[in-house]
């Protein structure tokens, strides 16, 4: 949602301190930056964190050094990238007018080495509040070699996010380690299937794969990826590069051809929303291998992806409530997403709310992202944390050296459970209950007969994760089912059509494959179904995820 307080234009003077209450950041940044104490601390700070950026470049230079960083990666390290996050913080604080204005606002007091101490920044409190010259080093955005990604929220107003140009390389030196890591990379070709256009994870995935492999970027065409099967034949090993609903099409398309899967050697990387585990071995009877990437438009597409030890770890939580426990929590029944990730590169932390607030760790990036919370609910682990829990299992021991066997990182773990900000992917765009609300009220004739909604991200008999809007009757209401077939219809219509009339993402997804239009209806009488104890509620659930 959109900010009701009006941006301000580059170059404006900060907003001033609140009347009675002393400026205590604008005192300290006018003594810093007019004593000789105050430019050698700065000198200090910027010739550190450019440092820091260049050796941390160097684990990038080549993808193998890249694999021996993720192999021999130490706790000790996570200490270091934390106090990069602290500098980088700093850092913008002495540099970035829209940081300067956010800590000023939020009442910021110095504090030597604590990262806590800087307020952290979302899209609602700092990306619409300031214009993306405000939220760039020394409020100035380079023009050539920037790059312009896209996203769009509840709205469908666009928000663009600007990518320089080294921060576009570095993005692409971390996506091509991590793929010579997990998947072969001496004959590979990679189809790219993610949407192309302004979305930053289908352009900066072809980009990226270049570096390693020969793209075709074919978007999600099933005909032109057969096309290109075909036409290439064996003589190469394929990657595919999809949103989770595509990949099974596409391997039940190539199953319809009669395609040849014993000649070819098909292998899987997939994002942009969550994949279960039952898809997985669905893909997996045909492709060597499927592992997921975790990035965000607002961030970046690298955060962290799938290894065999993730997904083995996940295969135990599903199978062992006990471990599951240990893992994750007594009392939690989600079974979440679980990745690697780099910390020198990414920094996480988790607040109060367990809430995933992330810093890059790199002054190359043009719009820095500080402590950004992006609203998913997560919590971490490091490698040996979660050593020491299989541990208690010795059933599992065994099981757990033979993943990590396999791609041998040693990186921190993400545990992912998803967006707290009520919403679910689909193909790629993001699926509001506020966007669900308007289609199934306005203008419907038969909107009196509901007493409201839930929204759910369910899999199908044919392993498609599809969405689901589980319509309540009002109290008394009784339909027939030529009547209830009358409701879902037009709930159906309405939803789609505002759908496509407000989000770009969504009107994307339907010209790329035209079964996202395929939003379920499902009618419950009241209180029964998933509204059963709805009563209880002082306000209601529009979401539900993993119904």
């Amino acid at each position: 949602m959109q900010s009701q307080e009006p941006a301000r234009t580059a170059g404006m003077p900060p907003s001033p301190a609140v009347a009675g209450v002393p400026d205590r950041y604008g005192v300290m940044m006018r003594i810093w930056k007019s004593t000789p104490f105050g430019w050698a601390r700065r000198g200090a700070l910027r010739g550190s964190a450019l440092v820091l950026t260049e050796v941390y470049g160097l684990y990038k230079i080549h993808p193998a050094v890249w694999r021996w960083t993720a192999r021999n990666y130490h706790p000790a390290m996570g200490r270091f990238a934390r106090l990069h996050a602290w500098m980088t913080c700093q850092f913008a604080a002495l540099d970035v007018p829209a940081y300067q204005d956010h800590l000023r606002k939020n009442g910021y007091r110095f504090r030597w080495w604590d990262l806590t101490s800087y307020p952290p920044t979302s899209k609602e409190s700092y990306v619409t509040a300031y214009s993306e010259e405000e939220r760039c080093w020394d409020g100035r955005l380079e023009r050539v070699g920037t790059v312009v990604d896209e996203s769009s929220g509840s709205s469908g107003v666009p928000y663009n996010w600007v990518r320089g140009k080294r921060e576009l390389d570095t993005i692409h030196r971390n996506v091509a380690g991590f793929t010579t890591q997990v998947f072969p990379h001496h004959r590979l070709f990679v189809i790219n299937a993610y949407s192309q256009g302004a979305w930053a994870t289908g352009t900066n995935t072809g980009i990226a794969m270049a570096k390693i492999a020969m793209v075709k970027n074919t978007g999600p065409d099933l005909d032109k990826i057969v096309d290109t099967l075909t036409h290439f034949g064996t003589r190469y090993d394929y990657l595919v590069t999809a949103y989770p609903p595509f990949l099974k099409d596409l391997r039940d398309r190539l199953d319809e051809n009669g395609f040849d899967w014993d000649a070819h050697k098909m292998y899987a990387m997939v994002g942009g929303e969550g994949m279960t585990e039952a898809l997985r071995d669905y893909c997996e009877e045909r492709f060597v291998s499927v592992l997921s990437g975790y990035g965000a438009s607002d961030l970046t597409i690298g955060i962290g992806a799938e290894s065999r030890l993730t997904v083995w770890l996940r295969d135990q939580i599903v199978a062992d409530p006990e471990l599951r426990a240990a893992v994750i929590g007594a009392d939690e029944s989600r079974i979440p997403m679980i990745f690697q990730y780099n910390p020198l590169e990414t920094y996480l932390e988790t607040n109060e709310d367990d809430e995933l607030l992330c810093t890059l760790n790199s002054t190359a990036i043009l719009s820095p992202k500080l402590r950004y919370n992006i609203g998913d609910e997560a919590m971490l682990l490091t490698f040996p944390q979660v050593e020491r829990l299989v541990a208690q299992f010795p059933e599992h021991v065994a099981g757990m050296q033979r993943a990590q066997a396999v791609h041998r990182m040693r990186l921190p773990l993400l545990v992912l459970f998803g967006r707290k900000d009520s919403t679910v992917s689909f193909m790629g765009a993001n699926i509001y209950p506020q966007d669900v609300e308007y289609g199934l009220y306005l203008g419907n004739p038969l909107a009196g007969q509901l007493e409201g909604f839930m929204l759910t991200l369910e899999e199908t008999a044919q392993l498609d994760a599809r969405p689901v809007v589980n319509l309540q009757l009002r109290q008394g209401v009784q339909l027939d089912e030529a009547a209830r077939e009358q409701l879902t219809t037009t709930c159906q219509k309405g939803v789609v059509t505002h759908l496509l009339d407000v989000s770009r993402d969504f009107r994307q997804s339907v010209e790329e494959d035209a079964s996202s239009t395929q939003i379920t209806m499902r009618v419950h009488g009241f209180r029964t179904g998933p509204f059963v104890g709805g009563g209880s509620k002082i306000k209601k659930v529009y979401l539900r995820k993993g119904a």
